[in-house]
């Protein structure tokens, strides 16, 4: 088994990363698709929890968010709870321009002290879904900022500035 990519997942509030969580969703697919939600939460937990930090008090918080995540998988319809922060999008199948935008993203949202929600959407049925024309892209708060480049710096930190301030 290769290195395990790290995905990130809203946890209560906030993101979290979490390594491993597409190959356990993939491994637990089809015998768990019809178990009760209870117990696919607790196979979840056991399984995730080999190789990611579950803090104890956030067991629950963890649990629902897995579970979520198993039923996006499986194709069923999930509701999401209200975001706090931005919400923020990065589309490229994983290149390096699009790695480095995810990246940069992040880093300004940290330098500004920011709170907000990063995901990188590789698959490029789902990328086509927002009919962008290039990679990569840059969705913020759902309005598209950038397509087919990597924007300066100077351009990102603007437009979180005025996400943020307009949320």
């Amino acid at each position: 088994m290769g290195e395990q990519e790290v995905v990130q997942i809203k946890v209560g509030s906030g993101p979290v990363g979490i390594l491993g969580l597409k190959e356990v969703l993939e491994e637990m697919a089809g015998p768990y698709a019809d178990r009760p939600d209870e117990e696919v939460r607790e196979e979840l937990l056991k399984r995730l929890g080999k190789r990611n930090y579950i803090p104890g008090p956030a067991r629950d918080q963890y649990a629902s968010a897995f579970l979520r995540e198993f039923k996006k998988h499986l194709g069923l319809e999930v509701e999401e709870g209200p975001g706090e922060g931005l919400e923020v999008l990065v589309l490229g199948a994983g290149c390096t321009q699009c790695d480095g935008l995810e990246r940069e993203v992040m880093a300004v949202l940290s330098e500004l002290s920011l709170a907000g929600n990063v995901e990188h959407i590789r698959d490029v049925k789902e990328i086509g879904k927002y009919g962008v024309m290039g990679t990569p892209a840059l969705l913020i708060n759902g309005k598209v900022k950038a397509v087919g480049r990597v924007p300066p710096r100077a351009r990102l930190v603007q437009w979180l500035k005025e996400a943020a301030q307009s949320k």
